[in-house]
Order: C-alpha cells, then sequence, then structure tokens
C-alpha cells in the first residue's frame, strides 16, 4: 500500500536541499566578487606634479567599505617626460578625521616602476598607465583607507604628473619622510584599486 501522505513531505525536503545547496553555491561565489575603490580612471588630465624625493608620498583615501576587502591591484595614469625608471613602494595607511594615522599596514615591501615606454606605432608614450599586483601580498584592510606611491630614489629637478580630477576627494602628499602629510582638497589623483570582497 502507498501512502500518499508521504509524497509531498519528501517532495519538500528535497526542494530544501536543492535551496540549501544552491545558497551556499552563491554564498560562495559573493565571496569572490570584485569590486572598484578609489577615483575615475583617466588619461591625459594631468593637473599637478610632484617632485621626485626619495620619501615623498602620493595617495588617496579610499572607501573599502564596512566589511574586509583584499588589495588586488593598484592603478593611476602619470606623466613621466623623461627617460628616467622611477622606483616605487605601495603604503596603504588607515584614515583618521583628516589625514592618514598609524604605521603602513602593508607589511611586506611592494615594489613597483615608472618606465617610460615607446608606443609600438610611435615615439616615447608621455602619458601611461601604471598598474602594479597587489594579490600576493595578502593586504586586507576596511572602512577608510589612503592608498598612496611612494618614491625610493631622488632624482634632482624630475617631477611626475598624475592624472586627476576635480572635487572627488582631493589629494595627499608628503615632500619627504620627514615631513607632515598635507592635502590639496580639489584636485583628487585618479588611484584606483580592484578589490575582492571577503566574508
Amino acid at each position: 500500500m502507498i501512502n500518499y501522505y508521504c509524497l509531498p513531505l519528501s517532495k519538500t525536503f528535497r526542494l530544501l536541499f536543492t535551496c540549501l545547496i544552491c545558497f551556499t553555491a552563491f554564498s560562495g561565489l559573493a565571496q569572490d566578487k570584485t569590486k572598484t575603490i578609489g577615483h575615475k580612471s583617466r588619461s591625459g588630465t594631468t593637473n599637478n606634479s610632484f617632485g621626485v624625493v626619495q620619501g615623498a608620498q602620493v595617495g588617496i583615501r579610499m572607501n573599502a567599505g564596512h566589511r574586509p576587502v583584499e588589495l588586488l591591484k593598484l592603478s593611476f595614469h602619470v606623466d613621466n617626460l623623461g627617460k628616467d625608471t622611477i622606483p616605487f613602494k605601495v603604503n596603504v595607511y588607515a584614515m583618521g578625521d583628516k589625514l592618514p594615522q598609524g604605521d603602513n599596514l602593508v607589511k611586506q615591501e611592494i615594489k613597483g616602476s615608472i618606465i617610460r615606454e615607446k608606443d609600438p606605432s610611435g615615439p616615447l608614450m608621455n602619458n601611461q598607465l601604471i598598474s602594479v599586483d597587489l594579490s600576493p601580498y595578502k593586504v586586507d584592510v576596511k572602512g577608510d583607507i589612503l592608498i598612496s606611491v611612494e618614491f625610493l630614489n631622488t632624482i634632482p629637478n624630475k617631477s611626475l604628473g598624475f592624472s586627476c580630477g576635480l572635487l572627488n576627494g582631493g589629494t595627499y602628499y608628503k615632500k619627504n619622510s620627514d615631513t607632515e602629510w598635507k592635502k590639496i582638497p580639489v584636485v583628487g589623483a585618479d588611484f584606483n584599486v580592484l578589490v575582492k570582497k571577503l566574508k
């Protein structure tokens, strides 16, 4: 004899089990989602420049969100009118009310370089997109942070122009390692970072 009352209950359990599997799968996918924080990427809109001095830093404030994210890639456009290779490192700080505070959140040195490249069909390019892979360093952050590039060498009479926009939060800078942070309030360098959302 078949108990017909058991069939709907069995189907209900199967449906619940299927929903649970789907929820778990989608939760895993959500954890791997990425987003970009920082300013809109631009090229050819340079409005400010900074001297290449050892220990000098240039950066912007970014909102990483309330939940932790992992930093994957830093990108920015820069004008380099000389033939010098300019080494730098990437720093990350927690933001206070107005200025960066505390120690560098990057535990391993993340190095990059600005090299003036040649256009395949023409002369040396002035404006370049610079990208730094941050993923090997496992830098996890949340909330308001400042991400900067710090010049590792001094090149006399050399300055770099960073592409930037107006009224987008401003640019933070240090003239050298011994000076305090200052802010250019109107013009913000177009730094942006690809991040991965974590649990």
